[in-house]
């Protein structure tokens, strides 16, 4: 057996496919750099290292199912006065979560909570923090689920594995009682261990109307808030603004 059969033997059995397909190019390329063994080395070691960091951000990506990908970047924060954008390229780098904080968006249908949310969100998976998006109806859904068949403890000890989860669109479907005492036990499994962001088009006064027992409700509240970070979005559509500006660029 060759040099060359032999080093791809051992990439294979060590499970570096990424040096086994480059360790030739990159020979020559140190060849023609004049480049030291360990500078070669290094070479192969960081082409490994990277392929296998992107590998996981898409695996993360994958497992978050976000309905679509949303960024920072093309959120148009001069349509919505209310937000602070430095805060939120400040929240981009992740402490919210190693601090184990909840992010809260209110405000009216159309303002942008989703989409600020899943970029959030994926700013934390490029961060190497495991992310889940669900919507709190399907998550309900869930929970109930679980709870008929007796599997409520494996559920939320599954569940406990995210560092960040995002329920969307908490407040416009309401819930049956059992479905918001599992939501409010969720919730309070998580809290001061793992983070939330929650999108919502009800102001805190309302949630009775989906949790139904105003001391539950309360109790919620209290835990959701106190280490949170809340954001109000007011004012018109935000996708309405959205595309008024596009139609004013297209006359331009």
């Amino acid at each position: 057996m060759n040099t060359e059969m032999m080093l791809d033997h051992i990439v294979k059995q060590l499970r570096m496919p990424t040096i086994g397909r480059q360790y030739r190019s990159l020979a020559r390329e140190a060849e023609e750099r004049n480049l030291s063994y360990e500078g070669y080395l290094l070479a192969l070691l960081e082409t490994e290292l990277q392929t296998r960091e992107e590998n996981q951000r898409q695996r993360r990506l994958k497992q978050a199912s976000f309905p679509v990908q949303k960024t920072l970047d093309t959120y148009d924060f001069s349509l919505m006065p209310s937000l602070n954008r430095n805060r939120f390229i400040t929240l981009a780098k992740g402490e919210f979560v190693e601090k184990k904080e909840n992010l809260v968006f209110l405000g009216n249908s159309g303002t942008g909570k989703t989409h600020l949310a899943i970029a959030l969100g994926i700013e934390m998976i490029q961060n190497g923090y495991k992310t889940k998006f669900i919507t709190a109806s399907e998550l309900v859904e869930e929970l109930l689920m679980a709870n008929e068949e007796h599997k409520l403890g494996v559920f939320e000890k599954k569940w406990l594995k995210f560092d960040v989860i995002i329920v969307d669109e908490l407040g416009y479907v309401p819930f049956s009682k059992t479905g918001a005492e599992l939501l409010f036990q969720f919730f309070s499994s998580r809290y001061e261990r793992a983070s939330v962001i929650i999108t919502t088009n009800l102001e805190f006064s309302e949630w009775t109307n989906v949790f139904g027992d105003e001391k539950m409700t309360a109790a919620l509240l209290d835990r959701l808030t106190h280490r949170s970070h809340i954001h109000l979005l007011n004012g018109e559509s935000y996708r309405f603004r959205q595309s008024m500006k596009h139609q004013e660029s297209a006359k331009e």
